[in-house]
């Protein structure tokens, strides 16, 4: 398990954050995925959208 969280592109889908965070944390990133996507359709809509984004531009740098 690595450190620091870093987007991982390679296994990806859009920008590789949840994957990032999936292996930051150790879990399945189908699961990771499943989370954000019922975030997403529920009230916290905006706000993971743009959690979304803000992860994968803060970790590019």
């Amino acid at each position: 398990m690595n450190n620091s969280f870093t987007l991982d592109r390679r296994n990806g889908k859009i920008m590789g954050v949840c994957a990032g965070l999936s292996n930051r944390s150790g879990l399945d990133v189908t699961l990771i995925r499943v989370a954000l996507v019922l975030l997403t359709l529920c009230a916290l809509g905006p706000i993971s959208v743009v959690a979304y984004l803000l992860a994968g531009w803060l970790a590019q740098g």
